[in-house]
């Protein structure tokens, strides 16, 4: 009889075997902490179909203060996963899109996403149900 069970994902086929340097981690989380930001995630998202001006990236990234677009734009440009092209015009205009870098972030970050929303609803019921035990017991 075939024994059944779960075959290996390219997710976890590529997972690292623990051999990197203390260098090498630092640098790795330092890239993580950056990329997987809350806000970050959100920014590349809403760059995701082309270049958009200050204003419209603060609207589609529901809940992003002005100094926090400001500063994740600027680390993003910084990285080299955004470019920010100023136009003289008056006022002056300031477009942001994602470069061939940024490009390759959003798609990896796509199975993230899918991942994210299959799951939402069962994690809400698991954070739930644990705080129900905190409360009980």
């Amino acid at each position: 009889m075939a024994q059944e069970g779960t075959f290996p994902s390219e997710a976890n086929i590529f997972v690292p075997d623990g051999s990197l340097s203390a260098t090498d981690c630092k640098g790795l989380a330092d890239v993580l902490a950056s990329v997987g930001d809350k806000w970050t995630i959100m920014v590349v998202g809403a760059l995701s179909k082309g270049s958009l001006r200050y204003n419209e990236v603060q609207r589609r990234v529901s809940g992003i203060s002005q100094r926090m677009l400001t500063l994740t734009l600027k680390r993003l440009e910084t990285d080299g996963i955004v470019t920010r092209t100023l136009f003289p015009s008056v006022p002056p205009r300031v477009d942001y899109e994602l470069t061939e870098l940024g490009q390759t972030l959003r798609g990896a970050l796509v199975p993230l996403h899918l991942w994210a929303s299959s799951n939402k609803e069962a994690i809400a019921r698991n954070r739930l149900e644990a705080a129900r035990k905190l409360h009980a017991g």
